[in-house]
């Protein structure tokens, strides 16, 4: 009685284990498996799941890619004849297949086979078929074998696909409320309503009391200008000479601006004193040698304390006024220059009152615009016009050797990333001789600011002409 639902069972339907195998064991026709073999290993192997031909041959489209000069780019190994695997090889193709009639060598199988168009020789297969194929160094085995399962499409776990109905909802309570609570929390701390009520009528009525209680500043001091005489240089000069005694009485006593005449009266004795300094200086031994080839004569700096007049008086003994009594040396004041140094009973008598001028070949450096190309220098103008003093002791020493020399020299300076002078050369016209090579010296210690753009070429005039 217990036997037979079992036996009824086994006997009407099969059991689990049955249907299983039976779910996975797959139907259809049989596909083809290859494998390549080179010098006894097997270097590649493929299932054709999808039946279809199988190409082999030099051209990278071809299934199996191989070197050999003897086939085709894409030649057909294995050609699908309707629902079958027909076998293609050619005269120098050798190998073994196994039928339903044998296994037999591919010599012998060129008898029995069917020529294709493109000069093949064609076997039928069958799914039973097996064997090998040999192309050169190569060896193709192929035989047939049951398609592999279809592999099943990925699923996400059932915990996750249950859907709602598996939140944890105490806890996701939880966690909203949490959330809910903090960003209160935060709202409260970043608003205004918790701030006080600030009156502004008050607040600047406060302000008011505030700047009304401040103290009174103290009063601005107003300078009075100094008229500026607009007598010319020359006559200032003239009267200063004529009465050299009284002026220096008054302008040790005055305290007061000096007027543009007697800045330019001061210039022209400053230029008289430089010229007579580099005169006694141009014939005196090695160290006056060293001096004038090294280019340290300090021009520049006398024609700065002229145009400036700071801390320069009219009179005493200790100005650069330089008159003619008290010992003091004046251009010009004893006639003889600075060659009258260190004699005795000269220039010590007071002053008569008279002044002599000293003549001598003097020479003036006229300075252009400086044409800067390339990148822009922003002091350019400023550096070439401090150069000119230094230029006009170049043309004055050329002078002392050569009184007819006079001409012009454009110098063109190539200054550096750091404002440095890289090089300068000079295209001079005129009979200028050893003045080219200093203006080009003293061009070359210049320092500019550095340039927009790393570098500029900039083009300056220069003209002597003597006086």
């Amino acid at each position: 009685m217990t036997q037979q639902p079992y036996q009824q069972q086994a006997t009407g339907r099969p059991g689990q284990m049955t249907a299983m195998m039976r779910a996975v064991m797959p139907t259809g026709p049989k596909v083809l498996r290859i494998g390549l073999v080179q010098g006894g290993r097997v270097i590649e192997e493929r299932i054709i799941k999808q039946r279809s031909h199988v190409t082999v041959g030099p051209s990278e489209k071809a299934m199996f890619v191989v070197a050999s000069g003897s086939l085709p780019p894409t030649f057909r190994l294995f050609e699908l004849v309707g629902s079958e695997y027909c076998l293609n090889f050619l005269d120098g193709m050798a190998g073994r297949v196994a039928l339903p009639t044998g296994i037999s060598d591919l010599g012998v199988l060129r008898g029995q086979a069917r020529r294709t168009p493109q000069g093949a020789y064609q076997i039928r297969l069958t799914e039973d078929s097996r064997g090998k194929v040999i192309i050169g160094d190569l060896t193709f085995l192929f035989q047939f074998v049951a398609p592999p399962p279809v592999q099943p499409k990925p699923q996400l776990p059932v915990s996750v696909t249950r859907g709602a109905s598996g939140i944890d909802w105490p806890t996701t309570m939880i966690a909203a409320v949490s959330f809910l609570l903090h960003f209160m929390g935060l709202g409260a701390i970043y608003s205004d309503w918790l701030d006080p009520i600030v009156d502004d009528e008050i607040a600047v009525e406060s302000l008011i009391d505030s700047v009304k209680a401040l103290p009174v500043p103290p009063p601005v001091e107003e300078t009075e200008v100094a008229e500026v005489s607009d007598a010319p240089a020359e006559n200032t000069a003239q009267q200063e000479s004529k009465g050299g005694g009284s002026s220096k009485g008054q302008g040790a006593g005055a305290s007061g601006p000096m007027s543009a005449a007697q800045v330019a009266a001061l210039t022209n004795e400053l230029e008289q004193l430089e010229m007579e300094t580099l005169g006694a200086l141009s014939g005196a031994g090695p160290a006056t040698a060293g001096v004038l080839s090294g280019g340290e004569v300090p021009t520049g700096a006398l024609d700065m304390a002229a145009a400036s007049g700071a801390g320069v008086g009219v009179g005493g003994a200790g100005d650069l006024r330089l008159g003619g009594g008290g010992g003091t040396l004046r251009p010009g004041a004893t006639g003889r220059g600075l060659a009258g140094i260190g004699e005795t009973g000269r220039g010590t008598s007071g002053g008569s009152g008279k002044a002599q001028t000293v003549k001598g070949p003097t020479g003036n450096a006229s300075v252009g615009g400086a044409a800067v190309a390339g990148g822009q220098v922003s002091n350019a103008s400023r550096v070439v016009a401090g150069m000119r003093a230094g230029f006009r002791a170049c043309y004055q020493r050329e002078l002392a050797s050569n009184p007819d020399a006079q001409g012009s020299i454009r110098l063109t300076i190539r200054v550096g990333p750091g404002g440095e002078v890289q090089s300068v050369s000079a295209a001079s016209s005129g009979n200028l001789g050893s003045a080219v090579g200093c203006v080009q010296s003293r061009a070359s210690a210049a320092q500019f600011a550095p340039p927009e753009g790393g570098s500029a070429v900039i083009s300056v005039p220069v003209t002597f002409v003597k006086q």
